[in-house]
């Protein structure tokens, strides 16, 4: 199996902040997460309405996909067959919850279709493929914790197979007040060694 591709970009969101390759873009000290992220869509001039009906899982590996890939090194064509490989701890449960309120209200039972949609935790995936145009594989896989190992091997699977020139990967994951969200791209050419060791570190990476 072919391994020398390489990690072209990265960014994270968590503790009230926004960083691309380990720089700070933007930060705030609120630490609501409604308040947070909306901040964030304003300040990168997101400009995408449909952003404010989504759910917070959305949100938020929505705004990290689009910082990453409208200032990373992926070329146009790269985009066209870029593959998406996401995880998390929590799946949809932060969602699941607010159905599962409607439901249990008696006086005012009536379940939102607009939440119930997002009762998946793959739909994020639908929401990123949407704003850039990703026609490419995607997968949805739920750990106990972040697993460099699986999206390592899954990826340069896609890769080696040509199911994909470059892969979307990482961690998105909300659970009320905590949230976290780490994506990076891995493709042929890059800044960082696309490898086990590579990718727990910039994970680790503040």
């Amino acid at each position: 199996m072919k391994n020398d591709y390489f990690i072209q970009d990265y960014c994270h969101i968590k503790d009230n902040s926004v960083s691309l390759n380990g720089t700070q873009l933007f930060t705030q000290e609120s630490t609501d997460f409604n308040a947070f992220i909306k901040s964030a869509y304003q300040h990168f001039n997101t400009d995408y309405p449909k952003f404010f009906k989504m759910d917070r899982l959305s949100k938020m590996a929505f705004i990290a996909a689009d910082v990453l890939l409208k200032n990373g090194q992926h070329s146009i064509e790269e985009s066209q067959n870029m593959a998406v490989v996401l995880s998390n701890r929590a799946s949809s449960l932060d969602t699941d919850r607010k159905h599962q309120e409607s439901i249990n209200d008696q006086d005012n039972y009536y379940p939102s279709p607009a939440v119930f949609v997002y009762t998946l935790p793959n739909i994020c995936i639908g929401e990123i493929s949407i704003r850039h145009k990703l026609h490419s594989e995607n997968s949805f896989f739920i750990f106990d914790q972040f697993n460099a190992d699986h999206l390592w091997h899954y990826s340069n699977s896609l890769l080696n197979t040509y199911k994909a020139d470059s892969v979307l990967c990482g961690w998105v994951d909300v659970d009320q007040d905590k949230y976290e969200a780490f994506l990076y791209v891995v493709s042929s050419k890059g800044s960082y060694e696309h490898n086990k060791e590579e990718i727990t570190r910039l994970y680790l990476t503040k």
